[in-house]
């Protein structure tokens, strides 16, 4: 079953009389439990695919389906509603928030859900436990490495049991080993529960664990991949 789908869609960016089609009538489809990367230049659209099937912005033409829902239309409010239910967010810079530790982070989406408490309190410490932390939960994020945090941002991503995380540049501000330990987790965590990953990137690391490399140039799709 198909967890997203782009259908012709195409976003212009309009600088004074500049128009930029930072998207061209792009077509792709992303499954159930798949690990996928999205690979090209700085200016190919990776982001502004991203952003598009995050609900943080519309096309100018196109649709967009989740879980197969037409969202094109869906006003401010009830796109903030179904990213909140149904898609998590990995960031570059991790965007935990400074002053809640790493248990409030993680927490943090389940409370704006309505979560019951007791049922937080085991979402949370399991997914602690699955990247690694549960002798951290105290922790605020300038008490964590960078490695730390990205993993706290993972499992908080992870807490709503979205259908799809969308992942842009996670490893870029990690070294060698972290990176490698990220991605590691977030590809244990894509076969255990089967929630979809996709990643805009540069990395060759975030690449060799994909299961499909969607590359793209000039806000098209050159090459689709192929779901291993």
């Amino acid at each position: 079953m198909s967890v997203i789908e782009l259908e012709n869609a195409t976003k212009i960016y309009t600088i004074g009389e500049v128009e930029t089609r930072a998207l061209d009538e792009v077509t792709l489809s992303i499954e159930e439990g798949e690990f996928t990367t999205i690979v090209g230049p700085s200016g190919s659209g990776k982001t502004t695919m991203l952003q598009l099937m995050g609900c943080l912005d519309q096309p100018n033409s196109g649709i967009i389906k989740i879980n197969g829902q037409d969202v094109t239309q869906y006003s401010k409010n009830k796109r903030a509603d179904l990213r909140r239910e149904m898609i998590g967010f990995i960031f570059q810079f991790f965007a935990l928030v400074p002053v809640l530790s790493a248990y409030e982070n993680v927490e943090l989406p389940l409370l704006l859900n309505g979560v019951k408490s007791n049922e937080r309190k085991d979402k949370v410490m399991g997914l602690l436990d699955a990247v690694g932390l549960s002798d951290r939960v105290k922790h605020r994020p300038d008490q964590l490495s960078g490695g730390q945090q990205q993993r706290v941002a993972i499992a908080r991503a992870l807490a709503p049991d979205p259908l799809l995380v969308l992942a842009d540049e996670p490893t870029a501000n990690l070294d060698t080993e972290n990176g490698r330990q990220a991605m590691e987790i977030m590809k244990r965590l894509n076969e255990e529960t089967g929630t979809a990953f996709v990643f805009a990137t540069h990395d060759p690391r975030v690449m060799s664990f994909a299961s499909r490399v969607v590359e793209m140039q000039d806000g098209k799709i050159i090459n689709n991949g192929v779901v291993a």
